[in-house]
């Protein structure tokens, strides 16, 4: 099996790809910012695998992607306790060997260009990416896989916490999308004005960047949270929320 470990702003993805099934399996996670991450990964990681009957032996590669460095020593120093091999954590250096480009390579985020390689892979065509994640970024390739520009927004979730963090009487809320964009008590307009608000800001961003480019894209979107704003749903082409791990395999195995 192939072990994918994404290291993201929220939280930290180990995902495992059976080769048999060709499909993605196995999902669990763990907070990135934890204040005992550690015992937290020494603890949960290997609890995981012995309730799934999954031996450290069964795993034959492990990819990384990180957009947190300050873990990354943990995470290395873990999977070469535990499987007994070392991650291959990919960097600008490894973006070298890959149908894809980007201009400034050190600038842009793991996460993102395995988000395209993923999507430029399977389409070979002009792309924008839409990742819900912690930031909600728009990630643009032409049709020769260069990444021509990126947009970032805080997400879903980064706006509806600093709502309720910075304000006194609003409370948490469900991100689930309401059935009028008119609220009728406060729980009801809060959901209403973030979650019609960013079908907005993505119809918007999207129309912007074709109208800029003067050319029309296929729409991916991935991230945990890419299918809360149903009225895109006919937006996008694919949502695959297995897109960045799928990516972080491909690039992985173009620098074996």
């Amino acid at each position: 099996m192939f072990l994918a470990i994404d290291a993201g702003n929220s939280n930290v993805v180990f995902a495992l790809y059976d080769e048999v099934s060709k499909s993605w399996k196995n999902h669990f996670r763990i907070e990135t910012h934890a204040a005992k991450f550690a015992a937290q990964l020494h603890k949960k990681a290997p609890m995981y695998f012995l309730e799934h009957g999954i031996s450290p032996s069964d795993i034959k590669q492990i990819g990384f992607s990180s957009v947190v460095p300050e873990i990354n020593e943990q995470i290395l120093q873990f999977c070469e306790n535990f499987f007994g091999t070392q991650p291959y954590l990919i960097s600008p250096a490894s973006f070298e060997k890959l149908p894809i480009k980007s201009l400034r390579p050190n600038e842009i985020g793991t996460d993102l260009i395995c988000n395209v390689m993923a999507a430029y892979s399977k389409y070979r065509k002009a792309l924008i990416i839409v990742d819900f994640g912690t930031a909600l970024t728009f990630t643009v390739v032409d049709d020769k896989g260069e990444i021509i520009g990126v947009n970032i927004v805080p997400g879903l979730k980064t706006a509806l916490n600093s709502l309720f963090q910075n304000t006194s009487k609003l409370p948490e809320v469900a991100l689930k999308m309401p059935d009028s964009v008119l609220g009728k008590d406060t729980i009801h307009a809060i959901q209403a004005g973030i979650l019609y608000g960013y079908t907005g800001l993505v119809k918007g961003m999207l129309e912007a960047i074709e109208k800029e480019a003067k050319q029309k894209f296929q729409i991916i979107a991935t991230g945990g949270l890419s299918s809360v704003l149903t009225p895109l749903a006919e937006v996008f082409e694919e949502i695959d929320r297995n897109l960045t791990l799928e990516g972080l395999r491909l690039i992985t195995l173009a620098n074996s």
